[in-house]
């Protein structure tokens, strides 16, 4: 991304640039539930609303499902409206440009930086557009929260723009209503507003200073309305660990790349953590060995739920959730901390005795971690040995706190509530979210919308708050509307649409406070004079304002650091609030690395993306070790009953490594009627089983069998490597003593065709990937997707192995390594001796003169003899015709990429395109393409830059630099003489001589 030129709506002369509108008819429903017969009611549909009935097939549906899932989600109707005020914007129709504007020019894309905001948090992106319509969102490669990497929600963000299932329909009692019936009803409401003594709103965690200046402005106007703020995974822990620590709520940014020892206490701050793209980005640089620089950081995790973070550390302790305190507490008292107490597990002593070792050998270099869903007495003790280590000022930071008001969103949401039955409280307001969903099981949601006379959800979707509320009006996606948010450092981001709203229904936030305020300004002015308001510096605001659009935060306000102290009675406070573990089974609950808190709940990318540990594509399933599995009587695939007290859900079982005894983890994010559990009508829902008080874990989980199995669909199957060893692997102390110990002896001479001829001065491209950056999250999966266009297939095309990513990360089980999980990302090698191109009958797959190995689509005919004889299994094949031609969703595609057909083979292309338009900008200035200035997709996905491409035959690109590392390796080249394009560096690790013990054994498949 380096050598991208962004763009801001400034550029254009006008608030908004060009845009797509869209025309979408009013179409007449018949009701649905006349149909007594499911092929009339699909006949019906594919005939009048093609749009829709595409989702329906997609989720496996028939008419009785529909109705029973999707209740009265109008999200099907398709409608475009007008606005609802008189500050929106107009419907027009889609004609073509009179007059371009100059920055526009066919077939090359413009890219805009802005934000992405999560759980309040904002992450800067880059979105790529084509003549005004959005393509693809990345990380924003000077953002603090991104650093030009991404992960699978950011990169998958883009789908939910065009998603066919989003809500278009305003909603009134369950029926279609329009925008101009909302805004009268809305306007009657104001009227009657008084002091807001019965108005209350409810938001999901804001950062954003521009909307807490709205809103506040919003309460002096109405001094007896109130705000509260709810997200189900809302960092309340950390909180309480901050208010047990230090008396206050600080914000903590760690610094991997200035720690030589990590220790991550229950922490996935790779993967799970407000920042972790940026910490992902900071740890991988701390693991760069190369011929020239031998440093490298040491990672100690101490987990009870299977993580990537767990899965690429040195050591890893499994326990359970309840355990982690107490190894906390252990871990403290021996580096003499007050508070802590001494070990009460044996199994403990050799490995806290390691590490309180190397923690102390590494004073003012080292962090420890503490995860979001652990207890507070984990925070405040990992504050209080970061202190005694020296490590804040120097690996931890302390800033002041990036949420509003410091909200505890369970206590928010249950005052919420409170204030709805209490009867003083006519009018609702619920912004983004989905509490009846994801709220606490003992907390009436649904009930306390039901019983005031006027409530309204703005939402993405036609969801279960929507149906609970008396109204539900669209809401904008980020991609369509202004806005700012903090990143995890404070940064002030700028969330800047490049293109208006899809849909006139739908409304921002933003809008939303200034309708309830009778302010008619459009979110675009809301954002802009606020910062007006706020700027002094020296230069003019105007030039201030496009410089932030331009780089998509505002320079210099990142949040100045501190140096909190820590309370003077922190071991009397910890001591009184000591969590009791008993012996009996306990229960785990996480966000799921893809759904998340359930938001991405329709979203078929991230359904289909196999989960990064397990291989598991659409389904939740309840993990367990194999010993209590064992216990237990149940396989993989038995449905069980999980209950805690009086609360009860069911979920298959699947046993996996590296999971504590005694104890199920459970992922939250599914039970919404779409995925895998669909088409056997199961919930798997977990927050069936959370309480505000067993937020993230419980104790007491009694686990029955059903005598049900589900069918799981995993990516990975388990077979034997046939002796081989795919993963390369070694300690430090290896590569020191042999830089060369990835290479092998080639074991014969191959059948396939000799050496190809090039002209010397030629292209030559070729990628790297670093096994010992890998993380496995899956994030260059996704982007792959989003580039090429690659469709989704659905679970019972997975189970039959049809997937079509064409990028896959395999897990082995690593026995050379201290670490037990090795990731391997498998694109196609583009070898020189290429199997596939020696068995194709019409040519279809051929070699070009750049060396790549290219599929001229409209040759194939479907033999499939290039993936039978392809040795890395890389090669996809339409079996269907799997491309959705819903029209929404061709909005979303790559226009520099062609759609492959029932019948045709595919595979990695080295993102061809992206090659091409470098070869054409060079061309039009007369200059060779310049090293860095092709970035496939995955390579730019990737938080670690793990990836690197390049033109092998330029001897300064630093793809070459890396290909010519002495621990540089071709998969199965030495066994088949294939010379791959694609090559890797050997996974090495840093593990301490005192806990490890050099395995000689095979590599086996996980």
């Amino acid at each position: 991304m380096s050598n991208v030129q962004f763009y801001n709506f400034n550029d254009f002369g006008e608030e908004n640039p060009p845009e797509p509108q869209r025309s979408l008819e009013n179409k007449q429903w018949q009701n649905i539930e006349e149909f007594t017969d499911d092929k009339d009611f699909a006949s019906y549909m594919a005939t009048n609303f093609p749009r829709e009935a595409a989702v329906v097939k997609r989720a496996g549906m028939n008419r009785r499902e529909f109705i029973k899932l999707m209740g009265a989600s109008v999200a099907l109707g398709g409608l475009t409206l007008t606005g609802c005020s008189p500050s929106r914007r107009q419907h027009e129709e889609i004609i073509p440009y009179v007059q371009a504007p100059e920055e526009v020019v066919l077939g090359m894309p413009l890219f805009f930086a802005s934000t992405m905001v999560m759980g309040g948090y904002g992450t800067g992106v880059v979105i790529e557009t084509h003549e005004g319509r959005p393509h693809r969102v990345e990380g924003n490669p000077n953002h603090p929260s991104s650093l030009g990497g991404s992960d699978v929600k950011l990169l998958a963000s883009i789908l939910e723009l065009y998603n066919p299932a989003r809500s278009t329909q305003v909603v009134n009692s369950g029926e279609p209503s329009t925008s101009e019936a909302f805004a009268e009803a809305m306007a009657g409401v104001v009227e009657n507003l008084g002091d807001g003594s019965g108005l209350r709103i409810l938001t999901e965690m804001v950062s954003s200073p521009s909307l807490v200046n709205q809103i506040n402005e919003l309460l002096e106007q109405y001094p007896e309305a109130q705000w509260y703020q709810y997200e189900p995974i809302a960092r309340e822990n950390v909180i309480a660990g901050s208010q047990l620590a230090f008396g206050e709520n600080v914000n903590t940014i760690y610094r991997f790349n200035e720690a030589n020892v990590i220790v991550a206490l229950d922490a996935n701050f790779l993967t799970g953590m407000p920042g972790s793209i940026a910490y992902a980005h900071d740890y991988a640089a701390g693991r760069k060995v190369r011929e020239d620089n031998t440093e490298m950081n040491r990672v100690y995790a101490i987990e009870s739920t299977p993580s990537n973070t767990g899965a690429v550390a040195e050591h890893l302790l499994t326990v359970r959730a309840s355990e982690v305190e107490a190894f906390t507490l252990a871990l403290a008292d021996a580096l003499g901390v007050d508070g802590g107490q001494a070990a009460d597990n044996d199994a403990w002593t050799e490995y806290l005795e390691a590490l309180v070792a190397d923690l102390q050998a590494n004073e003012g270099a080292s962090v420890v971690v503490a995860g979001d869903e652990q207890t507070p007495v984990v925070h405040a003790m990992a504050h209080a040995i970061n202190a005694a280590l020296g490590n804040v000022g120097t690996t931890v930071n302390y800033t002041e706190s990036v949420i509003a008001n410091d909200a505890v969103a369970s206590q928010q949401l249950a005052q919420f509530v409170s204030d709805l039955t209490s009867g003083s409280v006519n009018t609702a307001i619920v912004i983004g979210g989905n509490p009846v969903y994801n709220a606490p099981g003992e907390t009436p949601v649904a009930a306390a919308l039901s019983s005031i006379p006027f409530s309204v959800h703005f939402s993405l979707y036609y969801d279960e708050t929507s149906q609970s509320t008396a109204w539900h009006v669209p809401a904008t996606h980020y991609v369509e509307a202004w806005g700012d948010a903090r990143a995890h450092d404070g940064t002030v981001s700028v969330i800047q649409p490049p293109i208006g709203a899809l849909y006139d229904t739908a409304m921002s936030a933003h809008e939303v406070v200034a309708m309830l305020a009778s302010d008619e300004r459009s979110g675009y002015e809301v954002i802009r004079d606020y910062w007006q308001g706020e700027y002094s510096g020296s230069e003019d605001f105007e030039k201030a304002w496009r410089r932030s659009l331009h780089d998509g935060f505002v320079a210099e306000t990142a949040f100045e650091t501190s140096s909190p102290s820590l309370s003077g009675d922190l071991a009397s406070a910890v001591s009184q609030q000591l969590l009791t573990a008993n012996e009996g089974l306990e229960l785990i609950l996480r966000p799921h690395p893809h759904m998340y808190d359930g938001r991405f709940a329709f979203n078929s990318w991230l359904h289909e993306l196999p989960h990064p540990l397990t291989k598991i594509s659409w389904d939740n399933v309840a993990m367990v070790s194999e010993a209590t599995a064992e216990e237990l009587g149940v396989a993989n695939g038995d449905i069980v009953t999980l209950s805690v007290g009086t609360r009860s859900t069911e979920a298959p079982i699947w046993i996996t490594m590296d999971h504590p005894d005694n104890a199920v983890s459970l992922a939250l994010g599914y039970g919404r009627g779409i995925g895998g559990d669909v088409e056997a009508d199961r919930s798997f829902n977990a927050y069936e089983l959370r309480t505000t008080a067993n937020a993230w874990m419980a104790q007491g989980l009694s686990v029955e069998r059903t005598g049900d199995t589900h069918r799981i669909a995993l990516t990975q199957k388990n077979f034997e490597t046939f002796g081989t060893e795919p993963v390369a692997s070694g300690t430090l102390a290896t590569f020191l003593d042999n830089p060369e110990f990835a290479q092998h002896e080639s074991q014969g001479s191959s059948f396939l065709a000799g050496n190809w001829d090039y002209a010397e001065d030629s292209n030559q491209w070729g990628m790297s990937i670093d096994l010992t950056s890998c993380i496995g999250c899956n994030a260059c999966v996704i982007g792959c997707q989003s580039e090429n266009s690659i469709p989704t297939v659905g679970k019972t095309e997975v189970l039959q192995e049809r997937e079509m990513h064409w990028l896959r990360i395999d897990r082995y089980i690593d026995e050379h390594s201290s670490q037990h999980t090795a990731f391997l990302p498998v694109p196609c090698m583009h070898c020189e001796n290429a199997p596939c191109e020696q068995v194709c009958p019409v040519q279809a797959t051929v070699h070009d003169h750049e060396g790549l190995n290219q599929m001229v689509y409209n040759r194939c005919v479907g033999t499939r003899y290039c993936s039978a004889n392809c040795p890395y299994g890389v090669r996809r094949f339409n079996f269907k015709d799997y491309i959705d031609d819903t029209p929404i969703l061709e909005e979303q595609r790559n226009p520099d990429v062609s759609v492959r057909p029932r019948g045709v083979m595919e595979k990695c292309s080295y993102c061809w395109q992206r090659i091409n338009a470098a070869r054409v900008a060079s061309s039009t200035e007369d200059r060779p393409i310049r090293d860095g200035e092709v970035l496939t997709a995955c390579q730019t996905a990737c938080p670690t830059q793990a990836i690197v491409f390049g033109n092998i035959n330029d001897a300064n690109a630093v793809v070459t630099r890396e290909k010519a590392q002495p621990h540089s390796y071709s998969l199965l080249d030495s066994e088949l003489n294939t010379r791959p394009r694609t090559t890797y560096l050997a996974r090495i690790s840093n593990p301490n001589d005192a806990l490890y013990v050099e395995k000689t054994s095979e590599s086996k498949e996980g």
